[in-house]
């Protein structure tokens, strides 16, 4: 959790709520992906070991419709608790109800978001992989020396980060869009690639959401074989004359195995095998016979080299010419010389998704990511067990959530995680039922400022998943600025002026509401429903809205109307709102 004292916050808080310097730091116009995007490079920032949490005493944990609104959605709205409730006749029943819906999003009447979505505008979304790739690269209007040259390229990703931020705040489908920005962190792509840009809207829909809820092994193979990753990890020019082991090693390391399952630089042969014969873990040679089972993984995009062989639709190809077709030692199994065609990276793709340290350390992160930074091992296990029964299974994925989120253990933890960057500022939008269909140049800048720019993560690890990440002094006071500007209505864009973000708190607040106590406790029902706040934030709540009004005083107009959404805005920032 954030490293200030609850007195820091009241007092810090409480002058970025007055002080305006969103509108100092915030700039008016559109702002752009960088011009020269740095190369994917390994190294990745480094973080202290994330430490268990202390439980939350069973009388403070928040109600079940918190839990899971606050953790499997990108916050609550107060029809979307309300519907929670109404599911059933008692907390099983409901997060089971909730749950089933969430797995089956095709059936959800999605008719608001839908409609938001197409008033937006989009005009890229719908494209198919080679119509983005001849569009946006081949078929470029404008040339190498006129800026609208670089903002078609990039115009796809942008209205991507645009529809993110409209699906996360209008979706009914919040498990979907949760779950679509875990996968998207697990297979880290950075999304302002400077050579295949556009493509990155194809890897967005035809990968990550179209397997979220499917098949590991299915998923891993669209991954491995995607445009985007092959130009991200280098694998597109991986060949047996030079081969490149970038992506065989985040295969391991980040995608399936883990740092968890490395046993170092050790002889191949020497590696203990589990009961079918396959290596308990991977040693470096694993990586490097694995690049090569991957030479020739490439992409049909020989938009400047000038192959006779190869095309430009900017989609996957095998390249033979390009494989090395000798034999390989990987995790203790032997592949033969001359295998068809993709057969020696696909029975690679098949041992690391049925490796029982794939399943550990796919639920560990799972559990990360939805229990805590420490999440109990029990249910790491649960997770594990569900991923091995169900490898073969369509919904395997679908399976593990289940074990995940219906267990004990889900329900029963709380304040182990902090909401990062774009999960603060999608559930205070949320909370304050915040209008929207683009989202201004400002408020898209404040959210990379805080530390989280939308598909902006350069190494391959994806944005850290630990409080220590995200408790620093520049995600707190651009978050405070940003919460600042939406509870004030200040959210607008100079330059395109149908970007704007509509707030009005007073008008949100029942008219029969008039003392400081009861405007308070209406807010604070509003944004946290049934979760625990301490007595000592409330009356400080309380005393910074009556000033020198007596609590259960009516207050007037005059007083009211100025201090309201600064109240607002310091629930918002309030350490509560960040628990998970």
């Amino acid at each position: 959790m954030p490293t200030l004292t609850r007195r820091d916050f009241l007092k810090l808080s409480s002058l970025a709520a007055a002080s305006g310097v969103f509108a100092a730091c915030a700039p008016s116009v559109e702002p752009s992906a960088p011009q020269s995007p740095a190369a994917p490079v390994n190294a990745a920032p480094t973080y202290p070991p994330a430490t268990p949490v202390a439980p939350v005493p069973p009388q403070q944990l928040p109600d079940l419709a918190s839990i899971v609104l606050g953790r499997l959605a990108f916050g609550a709205t107060p029809k979307e608790r309300e519907e929670f409730l109404g599911q059933g006749e008692d907390d099983e029943s409901r997060l089971q109800t909730w749950l089933e819906n969430q797995l089956q999003p095709q059936a959800l009447d999605d008719s608001e978001f839908e409609s938001r979505f197409q008033r937006a505008g989009f005009e890229t979304l719908h494209k198919s992989l080679t119509e983005l790739v001849t569009d946006h690269i081949v078929n470029n209007p404008y040339g190498d020396n006129d800026d609208r040259h670089w903002q078609w390229f990039i115009l796809p990703t942008e209205e991507l980060v645009q529809a993110t931020l409209l699906r996360a705040v209008y979706s009914r489908k919040q498990l979907q869009e949760t779950l679509a920005d875990f996968w998207h962190n697990h297979f880290n792509v950075y999304g302002w690639d400077e050579e295949l840009t556009p493509a990155f809207v194809s890897y967005d829909r035809d990968v990550i959401r179209a397997h979220l809820f499917g098949n590991f092994r299915q998923m891993l193979e669209a991954v491995a074989s995607h445009p985007a990753m092959l130009y991200y990890l280098n694998n597109r020019s991986n060949s047996d004359a030079g081969p490149n082991e970038n992506f065989a090693r985040e295969l391991f390391e980040l995608h399936t195995l883990g740092a968890e399952n490395y046993l170092g630089v050790r002889d191949p042969n020497g590696v203990e095998k589990d009961a079918n014969g396959v290596a308990i873990g991977y040693v470096d040679n694993d990586v490097y016979e694995a690049a090569r089972c991957f030479t020739g993984w490439r992409v049909d995009d020989d938009i400047w080299e000038g192959d006779d062989n190869v095309g430009v639709s900017g989609t996957f190809l095998y390249y033979r010419p390009w494989h090395d077709r000798f034999n390989k030692l990987i995790l203790g199994q032997y592949l033969p010389a001359d295998q068809p065609d993709l057969k020696d990276g696909r029975d690679v793709l098949d041992m690391l998704a049925a490796h029982p340290g794939t399943a550990r350390y796919i639920s560990r992160k799972l559990c990360r990511r939805f229990l805590a930074d420490v999440p109990p091992e029990s249910v790491v296990q649960a997770g594990a067990q569900a991923f091995l029964a169900a490898q073969n299974q369509p919904d395997q994925l679908s399976q593990v959530y289940r074990a995940i989120f219906l267990s004990p253990e889900f329900r029963q933890t709380w304040g182990g995680k902090v909401k990062r960057p774009l999960e603060w500022v999608a559930a205070s939008l949320r909370a304050l039922q915040a209008d929207f269909t683009r989202m201004p140049g400002g408020a898209i800048w404040t959210l990379s400022m805080m530390g989280q720019p939308l598909f902006g993560h350069h190494p391959p690890d994806g944005y850290p998943d630990q409080a220590s990440a995200w408790s620093t002094t520049m995600t707190n006071l651009y978050g405070w600025n940003f919460l600042t500007a939406l509870a004030e209505n200040w959210l607008t864009d100079d330059q395109y002026p149908e970007r704007l973000v509509r707030v009005d708190v007073r008008a949100q607040t029942p008219a029969d509401l008039q003392s400081a106590e009861n405007i308070t406790d209406y807010w604070l029902q509003r944004i946290f429903g049934g979760q625990y706040i301490p007595p000592e934030t409330r009356q400080a709540l309380v005393d910074f809205l009556r000033g020198d009004y007596e609590p259960a005083a009516p207050l007037p107009a005059e007083h009211l109307d100025p201090r309201l959404p600064s109240l607002v805005a310091l629930a918002l920032m309030s350490p509560e709102m960040r628990m998970r």
